[in-house]
């Protein structure tokens, strides 16, 4: 675990006769965009933040909205503009933890409106680019800006709200993220269709930038453990929650087996055009109404999330035993339209709460003493998951194809929930 030990000692520590760590919330400053209370949701925060996943998901996911004017525009293969996506999630794989690391002692608040001041460079330099060679630099540039702002931001989002208000605030976070899906994408593609594949990037070069300057006049400052602030400066004294040091193992074999979760899920969402193409059929608008049903089914699913946060590893244990039998039912789809939509609408749902379930008990065991390094593995692992299960699921849709998937899928979703649900019962 070479990536663990580049963390601070704080960071790691796993003994369970540690000191307690005091979480302060500064007060109030008159010089400070509104430092947020802990005890109620700072919704400004909040809501600039979710902005910035919305641009950060709508930058990752682009070149698929604009994948035929791309290709043309640079003159290569589809395939090969597709890999820009692939190319993407990998640097955040590989650069999240090293840029955590490197930006560990910064304001995050500076961090976050500095990724996304990157982020607005790099679709700037697509849009800029002559060949396919500089769009893979500039996507890797983004890619690289947008692991850290993942990793930044969901440890400050932890920072500004007391625990029970977690997982309410992770919801608010993410539900820009879904918005990223089911709007982001679909207005960049207009925009591609009025004005040309660069135009959308120009636009989201423009929009991130306004969300780096809403980050610093808006974002409030949180503290962190030790009587820090997230800035590194004292914490002003006052009575704050007492949180104990968690053990690493638990953190670990739970984040894990999310990843599991996820590898199945994705895997199947890999096909998802291929497994619902009867039910679709019977929609007006086909296939493009029935992926909105599901992202805005996912989207409800996210807002349930933030109503049950408070119960994030119970919850998360049933939104990923139903994500296993809404897969298993995709199998059974073909019977009759109505059915079909019932279990793609069903499916968006009980996925749509997993990620913020997810996380919400990842930085609650983490606890705030480990929070940069929980905060760096939750988009390693999500992207990672997708990665494996895309690549796995094409593996098997080339053998056994695609009919194979629904059943496969269900039993390592399924085999990750038990497994959930014994490590969240001993702890």
């Amino acid at each position: 675990m070479t990536l663990v030990s580049n963390f601070s000692v704080a960071d790691m520590e796993t003994t369970g006769n540690s000191p307690v760590a005091e979480v302060v919330v500064d007060p109030p400053s008159g010089n400070d965009p509104g430092t947020a209370p802990a005890d109620v949701l700072p919704w400004p925060s909040l809501l600039v933040l979710g902005a910035g996943t919305l641009f950060m998901v709508t930058a990752e996911m682009l070149p698929t909205a604009v994948l035929e004017q791309m290709s043309a525009g640079l003159g290569v293969a589809e395939s090969s503009t597709g890999l820009l996506v692939s190319v993407w999630a990998a640097v955040v794989v590989v650069l999240s933890f090293p840029l955590v690391r490197l930006t560990r002692r910064w304001d995050r608040r500076a961090v976050i409106a500095g990724g996304l001041a990157v982020l607005a460079l790099s679709s700037a330099l697509t849009a800029l680019a002559p060949t396919y060679q500089v769009a893979v630099g500039a996507r890797v540039v983004g890619a690289a800006a947008v692991g850290l702002l993942w990793a930044t931001t969901n440890a400050h989002v932890a920072d500004l709200v007391a625990d029970r208000l977690l997982g309410r605030a992770i919801a608010v976070v993410l539900g820009g993220a879904t918005l990223g899906m089911v709007v982001g994408t679909p207005l960049a593609r207009l925009v591609a269709d009025a004005a040309g594949w660069r135009a959308a990037f120009w636009a989201l070069a423009v929009l991130s930038l306004l969300s780096a300057v809403a980050v610093r006049l808006v974002v409030a400052r949180a503290a962190v453990p030790g009587g820090t602030t997230a800035d590194g400066a004292a914490a002003a004294s006052g009575s704050g929650a007492v949180a104990p040091q968690r053990g690493l193992g638990r953190l670990l074999a739970v984040t894990g087996l999310v990843a599991l979760v996820l590898v199945g899920h994705y895997g199947a969402y890999t096909y998802i055009t291929r497994l619902t193409e009867a039910p679709a059929q019977a929609l007006p608008g086909g296939m493009s109404t029935l992926l909105l049903a599901f992202g805005l089914a996912s989207a409800a699913g996210v807002a349930l999330a933030g109503r049950l946060g408070d119960r994030s590893g119970p919850a998360l244990v049933v939104s990923v035993a139903a994500t296993a039998l809404t897969v298993l039912s995709l199998g059974v789809v073909d019977v009759s339209p109505l059915l079909g939509v019932a279990v793609v609408v069903a499916w968006g749902v009980v996925s749509g709460g997993m990620p913020p379930f997810a996380q919400t008990l990842i930085l609650r065991l983490a606890g705030p003493e480990r929070r940069s390094f929980a905060g760096a593995l939750i988009p390693v692992v999500f992207n990672g998951g997708i990665a494996v299960g895309a690549g796995l699921a094409s593996a098997v849709v080339a053998s056994s194809g695609v009919t194979a998937l629904p059943l496969l899928a269900a039993v390592v979703i399924g085999v990750a929930a038990l497994a959930l649900a014994a490590t969240i019962r001993r702890a």
